[in-house]
């Protein structure tokens, strides 16, 4: 189970991930009249939750600094409403996935039912953004629909993920130190992108240093890629749950019928690697990909 969870979310996050990178989805809070790109992230990402002020919407997402949230709600919510906000989020992502993969107006007929199967069959409880999204699942068109169910998927997945860092005592700032540490996310980028100082990212290494976890030079200590690699398989272990509403063959099915999907999509170049979310690149045979 777990690793289908984990091909799961291979398979699912860069049908989601197009939203963060294709040029027109990049510029909905430029179009909208939001102060750049980040005031239309934070918009658009915590939009199903409703008009959501700055505290909730940084413990729901994280990994950002308060201050950076902050800066973009609640002042986003009196430029624009979260409805018009999610109408846009949606179809610009419809757009964006009928742009690089021309064949999934045919083809997302057949993925609909069973991530359909899956979002309705999971638990909502102690999952904030899984349980927003899931409300918003119910779109006549078919590649606007399966944007959301993805979408839908891997917020159960971040839920999940950030209830194992709270578990093993790290918080966001810790959380992203270790991710760079050990390789998983672009070192050069990751703190200014979530809105970290400098003094706040020295404080954080130093505590991950006191535990063993990074070195002198920042690091990943051998203790610190297995503390990576156990936050990997305990995500891999809750986001499982999701596919309890399949029987084994029909997650097979599924799993084979997202595969020529996504590579598509990574073949039109659309996302960077490596990149800030930690998607690996897809690498023969997909589905047996461990990596953390």
């Amino acid at each position: 189970m777990e690793l289908q969870a984990r091909s799961l979310w291979l398979l699912t996050e860069p049908l989601h991930a197009v939203w963060y990178f294709d040029e027109r989805c990049r510029d909905l809070g430029k179009d909208l009249g939001l102060k750049g790109f980040w005031m239309g992230y934070f918009a658009s990402r915590t939009a199903p939750l409703g008009a959501v002020e700055p505290a909730p919407a940084t413990a729901v997402l994280g990994v950002f600094a308060p201050g950076m949230v902050a800066r973009a709600l609640p002042a986003a919510w009196s430029i624009v409403g979260p409805a018009h906000v999610l109408d846009e989020r949606g179809s610009r992502a419809a757009h964006a996935l009928r742009r690089v993969d021309p064949e999934l107006e045919h083809t997302a007929a057949e993925l609909l039912l069973p991530l359909q199967t899956i979002v309705d069959d999971a638990p909502a409880t102690a999952r904030p953004l899984f349980a927003a999204n899931r409300a918003l699942c119910d779109h006549a068109d078919p590649v606007e629909r399966l944007w959301q169910l993805t979408t839908t998927i891997r917020e159960f997945r971040g839920d999940a993920h950030h209830a194992v860092l709270a578990d093993e005592g790290l918080d966001g700032c810790e959380a992203l130190v270790l991710a760079v540490a050990s390789g998983r996310v672009p070192k050069d980028t990751m703190r200014e992108d979530r809105g970290w100082s400098e003094e706040e990212w020295a404080a954080a290494t130093d505590r991950l240093r006191s535990r063993g976890l990074v070195d002198a030079h920042g690091d990943a200590t051998g203790h610190g890629r297995q503390e990576r690699e156990r936050i990997e398989k305990a995500t891999d272990r809750l986001a499982g749950r999701l596919l309890r509403a399949l029987p084994e063959a029909e997650t097979e099915a599924l799993l084979q019928g997202l595969e020529p999907v996504v590579r598509r999509i990574l073949a039109a170049d659309v996302l960077p690697f490596p990149n800030p979310i930690g998607l690996p690149h897809l690498d023969e045979p997909v589905r047996r990909d461990t990596g953390s």
